[in-house]
């Protein structure tokens, strides 16, 4: 899974990282997961498919595959469940993922610089749909960096039913891992923010990997200014754990003011619905999804009694 990526990696304007990268993921890989003979039976039934051309038709990540079998192929994909990022169809198999993806795409993109010939960051990029969008967007290299072995499997699937993949990688690096070099035109930060202890860290570090005058996409969490600066969940936020800190927008300018950025610009604020996020039969046994962690009798309340999911996109460039 790492060799296609150290070619590609090789010449592009990563090579300097290259090896160093290389070795980190071979380590992760390298770790001992119950889960990894049951995956890798899957990739090499999936392997075995028809491959065909990739492309973006909304709201799918579309192969154009055909004459494969497709209960064979489906049986695979449902080995590497839960699928949260996606949708994808494979010739005449939709895989409708947990978050149609294309939603938060067509919000992103009229708004950020053209990724031709860009070397692109994304960061927490799950199986990596959106890093497959960004290349197929044309630039030169985008690496997608996601810790969850799982996600990484899901991404090696998508690429194996793919006849000449777009430039896209994902790695199994947390951001920290990540050498602090500027290297990246771009840099996509989406749903991570408010998983991070420390948010003053987790902006320094993708300013750090930027290159000067480098664009930033961020998107994250937020809640409406009547709610305060921000509000930090003492237990769970919509049922999830790992929540440490939702800012208004106005807070959240200010974070980003203070790491230094500059034309920094507010371009999106939505709040998600059940039409972005629900439960679907790929997501596995645990079949909850948004509709379950919002409050039953008020739909801008999470189950907790907190604001409801509200997302904002932030747009602004490295000094």
């Amino acid at each position: 899974m790492i060799n296609n990526f150290k070619k590609q990696c090789a010449q592009s304007k990563l090579s300097a990282i290259c090896a160093q990268l290389t070795d980190l993921s071979n380590t992760a890989f390298g770790v001992n997961n119950g889960n990894i003979p049951k995956w890798e039976a899957a990739i090499d039934v999936i392997q075995q498919h028809p491959k065909g051309t990739a492309n973006y038709q909304t709201p799918y990540l579309n192969i154009t595959s055909k004459n494969g079998n497709i209960d064979t192929l489906r049986q695979s994909l449902k080995l590497l469940m839960p699928w949260r990022k996606g949708p994808y169809q494979i010739g005449a198999l939709q895989l409708d993922s947990e978050w149609r993806g294309d939603m938060k795409w067509d919000r992103v993109l009229p708004h950020i610089r053209s990724l031709q010939g860009k070397c692109v960051l994304d960061v927490g990029s799950g199986n990596g749909y959106f890093t497959y969008l960004m290349a197929l967007e044309g630039a030169e290299i985008a690496l997608g960096i996601e810790p969850f072995l799982l996600f990484n499997y899901q991404f090696n699937a998508i690429r194996m039913l793919m006849k000449n993949p777009p430039n896209a990688f994902v790695l199994p690096l947390k951001l920290e891992q990540m050498p602090a070099e500027a290297l990246f035109d771009t840099v996509f930060s989406m749903g991570v923010l408010y998983h991070q202890r420390d948010h003053f860290m987790h902006l320094q570090q993708l300013k750090d990997v930027l290159v000067d005058g480098g664009e930033l996409i961020l998107e994250t969490l937020t809640i409406d200014e009547q709610h305060g600066e921000q509000i930090i969940p003492k237990n769970r936020y919509a049922r999830m754990r790992n929540v440490w800190c939702l800012p208004s927008t106005k807070t959240l300018y200010g974070w980003l003011k203070s790491t230094g950025f500059q034309n920094i610009k507010l371009v999106n604020v939505t709040q998600t619905t059940t039409d972005e996020q629900r439960a679907t039969h790929w997501i596995g046994d645990n079949t909850q999804s948004l509709s379950d962690f919002l409050d039953p009798n008020d739909n801008n309340l999470t189950i907790e009694g907190l604001p409801a999911p509200r997302r904002a996109i932030f747009i602004c460039q490295k000094k």
